[in-house]
């Protein structure tokens, strides 16, 4: 069994238009790495000096990865890994 990994709209050109995609690893950054040898330039558009781009949102069977160790947060078979870029704006 795999991970899960939900895409958001602005990557699913990397994906194949896919909407979830699965991926293998025991930490964060391995899934990361393992997803980008499966969707190529997925890895550039999340990672920057080995940690999570500031505006992308990555939670972990709905906690902030942010919270759980980052790159090194434990991934097990099952689990559900949803990316989110973040929103920013405000109202005029």
């Amino acid at each position: 069994m795999a991970t899960e990994v939900r895409i958001p709209t602005i990557l699913r050109n990397l994906t194949g238009d896919a909407k979830a995609v699965e991926g293998e690893g025991s930490s964060l950054g391995e899934l990361i790495t393992d997803l980008d040898k499966r969707h190529p330039g997925l890895q550039e558009r999340l990672v920057e000096d080995g940690k999570l781009r500031r505006f992308i949102n990555v939670y972990l069977n709905d906690e902030d990865v942010r919270f759980l160790g980052g790159m090194d947060a434990p991934v097990a078979d099952g689990d559900t890994v949803t990316i989110l870029p973040a929103v920013a704006g405000g109202m005029r």
